[in-house]
């Protein structure tokens, strides 16, 4: 992969951008490198159960897909693409973009880290005036977003398909959680009888195409009051999930309980609380609060396996990090499903 011929301040100067280091970002699925004002997303080339990313056509295309489900709630952030192509002199950049290029690179403008939500909850800047304008920003977008195709068989199905999955990792021994087994269980029964809430939410054609990774270090909130000509102007949320349409057909209050509980795993519980209550009132769509523990305790349960499944990974980043992190969601996970246990 072209990881070194990105990490050369030369390449970025063809790009426009002076720079004279570039900084350079690993994460699960990507290589992200940081200069100036700019940022490239470099595709990693990883299968898995639910992402391929093996090939440069198909990266390619979920470089595409990327650009379009996120200039939606991220305006001005997502520039295009960057082609790369291999020569017997090593890569080099692809100006005409040609579809057989070798690799491709998702071009971004970089978002001021003091504004992204998960710096301003740990700095204490996160109040109320910055809760309703996201609040207002991600219920347009709710309001506006076209209704996806679903069925209830076929969601409680996924519903039921995820929990399975959950059950099966974090309940190795191995792995030491605590009381992990009995957990599980209360979870698992509890989501059996939260089911019927998600299916009449289908049935009532509340499941829109989304975000689908609605986490704070993803959103980016502006100065309050913005100065003229400040940037950003209104709130942006990026790194929507661009490998899987069926992860971004939500229901947006499966995606606020998401927020929130992020938010209280960061120490901001209120802020989460606010948005989703805001939200509420501007979709006229007060939810019923056992359905909103079904959301809280699936997706605590989902956090929880991958935060496990970082342990599995053949060079392990922050070893020390996961195993309290999968116990703490799944603490979460059940203390929110226990109203709901038969």
């Amino acid at each position: 992969m072209p990881v070194s011929f990105l990490q050369s301040p030369d390449v970025w100067r063809a790009l426009g951008v002076a720079c004279d280091r570039v900084q350079t970002v690993e994460t699960r699925r990507s290589w992200v490198f940081i200069a100036g004002d700019r940022v490239l997303k470099l595709k990693k080339p990883v299968r898995e159960r639910l992402l391929d990313f093996s090939t440069p056509a198909r990266r390619a295309q979920a470089c595409r897909e990327e650009l379009r489900v996120n200039r939606r709630l991220a305006p001005g952030v997502y520039l295009g693409l960057v082609a790369l192509r291999r020569t017997p002199m090593g890569w080099r950049l692809d100006p005409e973009g040609r579809d057989g290029a070798d690799d491709w690179a998702v071009l971004m403008r970089r978002l001021p880290a003091p504004r992204m939500l998960d710096h301003l909850i740990a700095t204490g800047a996160a109040g109320p005036a910055q809760a309703q304008a996201l609040a207002q920003r991600l219920a347009a977008f709710w309001r506006a977003a076209p209704r996806a195709p679903a069925q209830a068989a076929s969601r409680v199905e996924r519903l039921e398909t995820e929990l399975q999955l959950s059950i099966d990792l974090l309940g190795q021994p191995r792995w030491a959680l605590p009381d992990a087994g009995t957990a599980l269980q209360r979870c698992a029964c509890a989501l059996h009888a939260g089911a019927p809430w998600v299916a009449r939410r289908v049935a009532e054609a509340r499941i829109v195409e989304g975000h689908g990774d609605l986490r704070p270090e993803h959103v980016c909130l502006p100065e309050s009051p913005a100065p003229p000509g400040a940037w950003p102007a209104q709130p942006l949320v990026i790194d929507a999930l661009e490998f899987d349409p069926a992860l971004r057909a939500v229901d947006p209050f499966d995606e606020l309980a998401y927020l929130a509980l992020e938010c209280r795993r960061l120490g901001a519980s209120g802020f989460g609380l606010r948005v989703l209550a805001r939200c509420a009132r501007l979709l006229d769509d007060p939810p019923p609060h056992a359905l909103l523990r079904v959301y809280t305790g699936h997706r605590a349960l989902l956090r929880a396996r991958l935060a496990v499944s970082h342990l599995l990974e053949p060079a392990v980043r922050e070893p020390g990090r996961w195993r309290p992190l999968a116990a703490w969601y799944l603490r979460c996970a059940e203390a929110a499903l226990r109203p709901l246990a038969p």
